[in-house]
């Protein structure tokens, strides 16, 4: 890795680690912050000298776009839970299980990576395995499948790699 590009890496690895801290704790006085700052420096320290450090490990092209792909999602998530609990109350015939494959256009694996959780992440369809340029999906039905198909989430997550 080159150094003088590992400086925007660790800087932005200095921040998302204090906002975290801040964000966790929610305490502003001094001993904790101070104990924040050294944690911090100390994970940064040893991120460093086992050199891992790098656009893998902090994506500044996709942290620019993550906020706007949260709140999608977000939405997307609320849809599919209000879905998956009317399946349940329409009882077991409304459920007819489904696994398919589901092309990705993602050019990366992190951005596979990002696309293959944020179908976990969604009520009703989990990601089995992949394959290549390939997701293996489980559905509770073929809706879901049809969705993926849609290509909408690939879009979008692979708008965040861009």
């Amino acid at each position: 890795m080159k150094k003088n590009n590992s400086f925007r890496y660790i800087i932005s690895l200095i921040i998302v680690l204090s906002l975290i801290w801040i964000g966790n704790s929610g305490y502003f006085n001094g001993l904790l912050l101070s104990l924040g700052a050294v944690s911090v420096a100390f994970v940064v320290f040893m991120a460093y000298r086992l050199d891992i450090v790098d656009e893998e490990s902090q994506p500044l092209q996709v942290s620019r776009r993550i906020v706007v792909y949260w709140l999608w999602l977000l939405k997307t998530l609320i849809q599919s839970n209000v879905t998956v609990v009317k399946r349940i109350w329409q009882g077991p015939k409304s459920i007819n299980p489904v696994v398919a494959r589901i092309p990705t256009s993602q050019k990366t694996e992190m951005g596979q990576t990002i696309y293959a959780n944020s179908i976990t992440l969604t009520p009703g369809t989990t990601t089995l395995d992949i394959e290549g340029d390939t997701l293996i999906v489980y559905a509770l039905s073929y809706d879901g499948i049809q969705y993926l198909l849609g290509g909408e989430m690939d879009r979008r997550v692979k708008r965040l790699e861009e």
